[in-house]
């Protein structure tokens, strides 16, 4: 059977060691509330952006889930060997008598409107009242991008920048309208993207 004996010790080596911890106490106090703390912290560590607040519509400032800037992940240029898409061009320096216009059809918005070469796709529909999506405006995010129904988009379109879009993408028909200028009669479908 039980031992009396080992049953009365073992409880009272129990209480004894019950009565010691609440008579000296563990030493703990709780600490702070460092919550407010730690987001100020993570405040001053995000950059300030340059683009338009409030209409800017994206969280975190535009960055898309799994995009890499252009230039890291594709094949590089041999040397000596210039790449247009990756230059850019300046519209503000096509001279007025060298612009020229197209008809830009807008699917979603069942609309075809005439662009100048030297307009990009978001400013116009915006002028028009259209609700189109776009975070960075500055062709560093797909947030604004579309779908050229009509081919690869390098047919119909030119980039002032782009960091966002791989050469597969372009030749899928996706631009990015923040900073796509037309060359051609196409349409669109905004809000696609790759």
């Amino acid at each position: 059977m039980v031992d009396q004996v080992s049953v009365a010790l073992g409880a009272a080596l129990t209480l004894v060691a019950v009565a010691i911890h609440y008579a000296k106490g563990t030493g703990w106090e709780s600490t702070g509330d460092i919550s407010q703390d730690v987001l100020e912290q993570r405040a001053a560590a995000v950059p300030d952006t340059d683009f338009p607040e409030p209409m800017n519509r994206s969280i975190g400032g535009g960055g898309a889930a799994g995009a890499i800037p252009a230039g890291e992940g594709g094949a590089e240029l041999e040397e000596g060997e210039d790449s247009e898409e990756d230059e850019g061009f300046d519209p503000e320096s096509i001279a007025d008598d060298e612009v020229e216009y197209y008809d830009i059809e807008f699917a979603k918005e069942g609309e075809t409107i005439e662009i100048a070469n030297n307009e990009n796709l978001l400013d116009v529909g915006e002028d028009k009242g259209w609700d189109l999506p776009y975070a960075c405006r500055q062709g560093q995010c797909v947030s604004c991008a579309g779908q050229i129904q009509d081919g690869p988009a390098g047919d119909y379109i030119r980039h002032e920048h782009n960091e966002a879009l791989f050469d597969d993408d372009l030749d899928d028909g996706y631009c990015l309208t923040c900073v796509a200028y037309p060359t051609d009669d196409f349409t669109i479908e905004t809000g696609e993207q790759p």
